[in-house]
C-alpha cells in the first residue's frame, strides 16, 4: 500500500514496504549522491543492500519495542521513565537500525527513541559512556567558537568513510543552540546544524545533543530532526533527558575523589572533542534520510525518523 506523500519533518516520506525490489526503483537520478566514479552496477548493488538491511532491522525492532508510559532500566547506571507517546528500541535491535540507516552502532549504545505521533519525525539515540567522572569546571568559561571549529573538523574527518560507503558528505554550518550547562542538575545541551556538503539549497538537519553526567561517566541522548522542526522537537529531547535518572550510588554527587576514576577530559570535550566525531556519524543518518526524500519523492521503505510510522501501521497499541 502506498501512503500519500507529504512534505513535513523528514518530508513525510511515502512508504512502500516489502513489495518493491530494485527493478521497481527509478533510474540513476534517485541514487544518493556519491563522490566517487563507481560503475552504475556497483552503486545499484550498494543501494539495494541498504534497502534490504533496513527491512530486516525494522522487522526485528518491531518485535521488541516498548511503549510509554513504562520505567526501563538503563544497564546498571539508571532508569528512564519513558513518557506516553514515546517508543524505545533496545539493543541489539537498535544497533541493527543504526547500521541500516548509515549511522554507526557502538557497544555504548543503549537504545533508540521514536515518537508515536504521526506528525512528528524525529528520532534519538541513547548511549552511556563509562569514561569516569567528568569534571565540569570548563563550562564556566568555554569558547563557543572554538568548540564549533572542533566539531566541524571532526565531521569533515568522517566524510571519507561516508563517501566510501556510498553516502553524501556533510558539513556542520553553525550552532542551532550554543552549549548550555546546568551545574545543579549536571545536564548539558547543545545543537548544531548539519547540511549536505557544498549545497546551496539544503535546509539541513539538526543534532540536538543532551548529556546527563554521573559518577562513572555520562548518558548521551542525541535527537535528530530537521531545522524546520527543531523548535518543537527539542522539547522532546529535554523531556527524555529529564526522565533519565541515575540509581543511588551512581549520581554525580556520589563521586568519591579517593576511589573513583576521573575522566581524561573535561566537559568541553563532550562538545568539541569526543562528541565531534560522533556527531559526524549520527548526522549521517539524518542527512541520508533528507537526501533520499528529496530525490525519490516516494520511498521504498520506512527509514530514519519514518521508522515510527512503519511500526504504527496496523499496530496502534503495543
Amino acid at each position: 500500500m502506498v501512503m500519500p506523500h507529504r512534505r513535513s519533518g523528514f518530508a513525510k516520506i511515502a512508504v512502500v514496504v516489502l513489495a518493491l525490489g530494485s527493478a521497481a526503483l527509478p533510474g540513476p537520478a534517485w541514487r544518493v549522491q556519491a563522490q566517487t566514479a563507481e560503475p552504475a552496477a556497483t552503486q545499484d548493488a550498494k543501494q539495494q543492500k541498504i534497502i534490504e538491511d533496513r527491512e530486516a532491522a525494522y522487522a526485528a525492532a518491531k518485535k521488541v519495542w516498548h511503549h510509554g508510559p513504562e520505567k526501563i532500566s538503563l544497564i546498571d547506571q539508571g532508569t528512564v521513565d519513558l513518557p506516553q507517546g514515546f517508543i524505545f528500541i533496545p539493543q541489539p535491535e537498535a544497533g541493527d537500525i543504526l547500521n541500516a540507516i548509515g549511522s554507526s552502532d557502538s557497544p555504548r549504545t543503549i537504545g533508540l527513541f521514536y515518537p508515536v505521533a504521526d506528525e512528528e519525525d524525529w528520532w534519538a539515540r541513547l548511549d552511556f559512556r563509562p569514561e569516569g567522572f567528568v569534571k565540569d569546571e570548563e563550562a564556566k568559561d568555554w569558547n563557543a567558537d572554538e568548540l564549533l571549529a572542533n566539531i566541524k573538523q571532526g565531521t569533515e574527518e568522517n566524510n571519507a568513510s561516508r563517501i566510501e560507503r556510498g553516502f553524501q558528505a556533510i558539513e556542520v554550518s553553525g550552532w542551532v543552540e550554543s552549549p548550555k550547562y546546568d551545574a545543579a542538575s549536571h545536564r548539558l545541551v547543545w545543537s548544531a546544524l548539519v547540511k549536505d556538503k557544498g549545497s546551496a539549497t539544503d535546509q539541513g538537519s539538526v543534532n540536538y545533543n543532551t548529556y546527563a553526567l554521573g559518577r562513572d561517566g555520562y548518558f548521551s541522548l542525541n535527537l535528530i530532526t530537521t531545522s524546520e522542526a527543531i523548535a518543537r522537537d527539542k522539547s522532546r529531547a529535554l523531556t527524555l533527558l529529564s526522565s533519565i535518572n541515575y540509581v543511588p550510588g551512581k549520581t554525580y554527587g556520589d563521586f568519591n575523589a579517593s576511589t573513583d576514576h576521573i575522566a581524561e577530559y573535561g566537559i568541553a570535550a563532550l562538545i568539541g572533542g569526543v562528541a565531534a566525531k560522533k556527531l559526524g556519524l549520527l548526522a549521517l543518518g539524518a542527512a541520508f534520510v533528507l537526501k533520499f526524500a528529496k530525490i525519490i519523492g516516494i520511498a521504498v521503505i520506512a527509514f530514519g525518523a519514518g521508522l515510527a510510522r512503519f511500526f504504527r501501521r496496523g499496530n496502534k497499541t503495543p
